[in-house]
C-alpha cells in the first residue's frame, strides 16, 4: 500500500468517527423527496463534492454499486428508488467507515418506514480491485474518491468499474477538476490529496481517463466552483480554481471515429427545408435545438453552413442528444 493511501485511510478513519466539516465541500443539497428522511449523522459526514444519484439512471437498474460508501447517505438515496434487498452494494476499504454506515443505515430505518437496512449490502473492498464478478451491476457510482488516486491507481479503479458493469451500464462520478495543472509538490502532498485538494486532473485529462477505460459515451452533467488553492497559503504564483463536475459514462463500444462526449452543446437548423440530414444519423428539425456531442458539433461546424447554429458547451447535459 502506497504512503499516500496510508494517509487517506487515517484521514477517513477520523472522519468516520467524528464529522470533519472542512473535509470536501458538498455543493449539492441532499435529495428532498416524499418520505425520505436523512439522519443527521449522514448529513454531517457527507464528504462528496456533488451528487451521483439521478432517477433516470435507475429506471431499469436491478443492482447498483456505490464505491466509497462513506456514511451511507447516497446509498440511502439510491435505495429510495430501488427498494429491494441487496439492490445497493456499498463498498469501502475502511471498516471504521462501514461500521459508521451500518449504524446510520439502521438509524435511517427508524426514520423511514419504507427503508430496510437489507436494501444495502455493505462490503469491505478496494476500488482498485473490486470484490465483484464481471458484468454484475447496472450502475456504478463514486463521489469525490477517484480524484484522490494517483494516475496508476485511477486507471485501475476506472478499469474495475468498467469490468463489473453490464453492457450499456452507467458509471456515475463526481470529482473535482483543476483549471490548470496542479504543481507536483502539492500533488505529492498526501494530506492535501486525501482532502480532495491536490489530486484533481484538468477536465480534458479526466474525461480521457474515462475513455481510456473503455467507455464510449461520456456525459458532463454539471460543472460548478468547488474550492480555490490560494496563492498565499500554498506559495503559488496565482490562485488555482478547482471545479466540481458530475459525469455519467456509458459502457458501450468506442466508435471508430472516437468517443461521444456531451458537454451541453446544441445544434439548430434554421434553413428553408423542414429538416437537415447530415447523412450520418443526425437529423436536425428546423428551429428545434438538438443536443450534440462535441464530435458531432465539430463535424457540423466543418460543413461551413450558415443555416446551422452551434451553441458552446453549457457543461449541463440533459440527455437529449444525438447518439
Amino acid at each position: 500500500m502506497s504512503d499516500y493511501m496510508e494517509t487517506v485511510d487515517a484521514v477517513y478513519s477520523e472522519a468516520a468517527d467524528a464529522p470533519q466539516m472542512a473535509l470536501c465541500c458538498t455543493l449539492v443539497p441532499p435529495w428532498k423527496l416524499p418520505g425520505l428522511s436523512v439522519p443527521k449523522g449522514m448529513l454531517e459526514r457527507n464528504y462528496g463534492c456533488g451528487s451521483t444519484v439521478n432517477p433516470r439512471d435507475l429506471a431499469d437498474a436491478e443492482r447498483v454499486l456505490y464505491v466509497g460508501v462513506g456514511a451511507g447517505m447516497e446509498a440511502l438515496q439510491l435505495s429510495y428508488f430501488l427498494r429491494r434487498q441487496g439492490a445497493v452494494i456499498g463498498l469501502d476499504r475502511l471498516q471504521d467507515m462501514l461500521d459508521t454506515a451500518g449504524s446510520l443505515l439502521r438509524e435511517a430505518s427508524a426514520e423511514n418506514d419504507w427503508f430496510d437496512p437489507s436494501f444495502v449490502e455493505l462490503r469491505r473492498g478496494d476500488a482498485r480491485e473490486l470484490p465483484l464478478s464481471s458484468e454484475s451491476v447496472d450502475v456504478a457510482a463514486q463521489n469525490c474518491l477517484f480524484n484522490i488516486f494517483e494516475r496508476g491507481d485511477l486507471r485501475d479503479a476506472l478499469s474495475e468499474m468498467h469490468r463489473v458493469l453490464r453492457p450499456a451500464g452507467k458509471l456515475v462520478l463526481s470529482d473535482p477538476v483543476s483549471s490548470v495543472p496542479i504543481p507536483q509538490r502539492l500533488a505529492d502532498d498526501p494530506r492535501l490529496r486525501a482532502q480532495c485538494l491536490s489530486g484533481a486532473l484538468q477536465l480534458d485529462e479526466y474525461l480521457q481517463a474515462i475513455v481510456d477505460a473503455g467507455f464510449g459515451t461520456v456525459e458532463v452533467r454539471a460543472r460548478r466552483p468547488y474550492r480555490v488553492l490560494d496563492a498565499r497559503r500554498h506559495d503559488l504564483r496565482q490562485d488555482i480554481l478547482l471545479e466540481s463536475i458530475e459525469v455519467a459514462a456509458i459502457k458501450d463500444p468506442i466508435p471508430d471515429d472516437g468517443p461521444c462526449i456531451f458537454t451541453g452543446r446544441s445544434a439548430i437548423y434554421i434553413g428553408d427545408d423542414e429538416c437537415f440530414d447530415d447523412g450520418k444519423g443526425h437529423v436536425l428539425m428546423r428551429d428545434m435545438p438538438m443536443g450534440v456531442c462535441d464530435k458531432t458539433a465539430s463535424a457540423l461546424g466543418s460543413l461551413g453552413r450558415d443555416d446551422i447554429v452551434l451553441t458552446p458547451p453549457t457543461w449541463h447535459y440533459s440527455g437529449d442528444g444525438c447518439c
